[in-house]
């Protein structure tokens, strides 16, 4: 007999959630040797940041164990804005439970909801276990006909 799958509920941050959300993002950059400015810099960024219209913080589990973020733009090549998935992060005890895979579900049904036509992720190119994840969820790097892949430039301007 087939075990039902678990359905993990996914809610939006709010202002009050912002400690929770800055400890999940902090614990995401200290696990791949990434800088962060640390949870007291991230809690009054985010703040204020999920009051505005342009950040969107997704949560899961009680007490929250994934988090992803959303950020919005206007476009100028689609009526609505364009949508990035910036972070998406589940703790390391509590994958392959299917968090990830509700907060995706939700981003995109969010952005849709908001009017975007793509959702955008920058993902690592060593990093082949997210690649197969958002490839498994109908992601793609390369353009419909397009035989190589896009590739995602950055300069730092401090």
């Amino acid at each position: 007999m087939a075990i039902p799958q678990q359905e993990h509920l996914v809610r939006q941050a709010t202002t009050s959630d912002a400690a929770v959300v800055a400890e999940l993002l902090d614990a995401f950059n200290r696990e791949f040797d990434a800088p962060s400015p640390g949870t007291d810099v991230l809690t009054a960024r985010l703040r204020r940041l999920v009051a505005g219209d342009h950040l969107v913080a997704l949560l899961t589990g009680e007490p929250a164990v994934g988090v992803a973020v959303l950020s919005f733009r206007p476009n100028v090549w689609q009526e609505g804005p364009a949508a990035t998935l910036d972070e998406l992060y589940v703790r390391p005890d509590m994958r392959g439970q299917r968090f990830g895979h509700a907060l995706l579900e939700e981003a995109c049904r969010l952005a849709r909801e908001r009017g975007a036509e793509t959702l955008e992720i920058n993902v690592d190119g060593e990093d082949t276990d997210t690649r197969r994840f958002y490839e498994a969820h109908g992601f793609a790097n390369s353009e419909p006909g397009a035989a190589e892949p896009m590739f995602y430039y950055y300069r730092d301007l401090v």
